[in-house]
């Protein structure tokens, strides 16, 4: 990342997955910087890279006191603040912290006093750590008020506050209004949910959007029982802590927005599912910045013309990608897809849906975790990658192994190709759509190699020096390009 191109594409776009992967020298200031400083991107001829603040300050750079380089993930001091403001808004979205938990209980779940958290909180994202609890609530509530008819007590519940009191309170402080203002018809109380009613809210991206793209590539590696494609739909079974249901994605187009269709028993992990839902459909990606950039190349041109809108689709579930990754090893899509199906009869519970396509959850890392490699072999894969994901699995449970959206990228998929089994081109693979990673490049892949003219893997990596920090998409361009050659995973 300290390649003076491919950091300056990457400081331009302001991506946070950069975030700590380098800094940034401005010699017309003398000042280094994060890549997601908020200050006017400097000109290139000005900035140097670094791999390190060390470097930058080895160079004589001054830390920017805007940015606070010493903040950045993994370069922080010993409470890496930016990790903990990062990790204390998951926790909110997990729905992990209770309205009325104490800050000293949450300060102690990260082994700080609630004053470290305080000051951490205040100085990463301008506000108190309540205040962050606050306005996180409001905001979904904000959104449930407007977009659906659901009752205002359910919405309370639903965006994490313990009571309609707190939140009427909450909301009126905040907004100068009551809740029921948002209503297009407040003096008509909405109807109670049943047990099967469903709601639906809108999720927006950054146009183009190619939908039926990413709707493809979903189809084709779906996993039986788990998810399904139908009517340019999307839909699956969600389990998400102990709440289980369904969902139903769509395209609104005319709005450049996703609409979620969710089974109200989801409705206590809500924030959770729009945040697993963003990273799923890519919704936050620049397809401005990423189509510019790759357009440039002869080699990608093409597609990127046709499709630019492109997404490179993420992970609802870190174990189910990993897993489904390991299956998809050296067989194409289609044979993978059947192993994966039977792999979710086997260890997924069942579950009952309106959808006759959807009769089971994902399987738990916790339930393959105790099966033996017979029962895992028994369904037709190989030993050695039965004791993959019997690996993979015991690491989940355990805690070891976490694939979140956010985490540094390089250390996860060192930690991936240490398992046994597991080698570059899956853990890259793991990297580009669990982690979010948008420069993952597996260079093994022999689409991708083919697709490029039958070059060696090294070439290859060589060739993909040019369309970095970007190669993920880049990926998903030759895929696309390779549609009638044999696919991976």
């Amino acid at each position: 990342m300290t390649d003076p191109q491919v950091a300056y594409r990457a400081l331009s776009s302001r991506d946070p997955r950069f975030d700590g992967l380098f800094f940034v020298g401005v010699t017309s200031t003398g000042i280094y910087c994060r890549p997601i400083c908020p200050v006017k991107t400097p000109q290139k001829k000005n900035c140097r890279f670094f791999a390190s603040a060390e470097a930058a300050e080895k160079a004589t750079f001054r830390p920017c006191l805007r940015c606070r380089p010493e903040l950045a993930p993994g370069h922080a001091p010993v409470d890496h603040a930016h990790r903990i403001a990062q990790l204390l808004v998951h926790r909110i979205d997990e729905g992990l912290i209770e309205d009325d938990t104490s800050l000293e209980t949450i300060a102690g779940q990260f082994d700080l006093s609630s004053r470290q958290l305080r000051r951490i909180i205040q100085q990463e994202l301008g506000v108190s750590p309540i205040e962050l609890l606050q306005t996180r609530r409001l905001l979904l509530a904000k959104q449930l008020l407007t977009e659906t008819t659901l009752p205002v007590t359910e919405i309370a519940f639903a965006s994490g506050f313990s009571s309609l009191r707190r939140f009427n309170d909450a909301f009126s402080s905040q907004y100068r209004m009551p809740p029921t203002r948002l209503r297009k018809n407040a003096t008509e109380p909405a109807p109670a949910p049943a047990v099967t009613a469903t709601s639906t809210l809108q999720l927006a991206y950054r146009p183009p959007y190619d939908w039926d793209h990413i709707l493809k590539f979903l189809d084709a590696r779906k996993i039986r029982d788990v998810e399904h494609i139908a009517d340019d739909s999307y839909l699956r079974t969600v389990q998400i802590g102990a709440h289980t249901g369904w969902i139903k994605v769509t395209h609104a187009p005319e709005k450049n927005s996703l609409l979620v269709e969710f089974s109200h028993a989801l409705m206590p992990a809500l924030p959770a599912l729009l945040g697993r839902l963003r990273n799923v459909f890519d919704l936050a990606a620049r397809p401005d910045l990423i189509s510019g950039h790759l357009a440039k190349d002869p080699l990608l041109r093409d597609s990127v013309k046709r499709h630019p809108g492109l997404r490179v689709p993420g992970a609802f579930d870190g174990f189910e990608l990993s897993v489904r990754a390991v299956l998809g090893q050296q067989i194409t899509v289609k044979a993978a897809t059947t192993i994966a199906g039977r792999f979710a009869e086997a260890f997924g519970e069942k579950i009952e849906t309106p959808f006759p396509e959807l009769t089971r959850l994902s399987p738990l890392a916790e339930r393959v975790a105790r099966a033996s490699l017979d029962d895992i072999a028994s369904l037709g894969i190989v030993s050695a990658r039965s004791r993959t994901i019997l690996a993979l699995a015991q690491a989940f449970r355990s805690g070891q192994l976490r694939l979140d959206a956010g985490d540094n990228p390089e250390a996860v998929i060192a930690k991936l190709v240490a398992f046994p089994g597991i080698g570059p081109w899956t853990a890259n693979y793991i990297g580009m759509r669990a982690l979010r990673w948008p420069d993952a490049f597996p260079k093994e892949d022999i689409v991708v190699r083919n697709n490029l003219g039958h070059v060696t893997a090294k070439l290859a990596e060589e060739l993909s020096q040019a369309w970095r920090p970007w190669r993920s998409y880049a990926v998903l361009h030759i895929w696309n390009q390779a549609a009638k050659m044999p696919a991976k995973v």
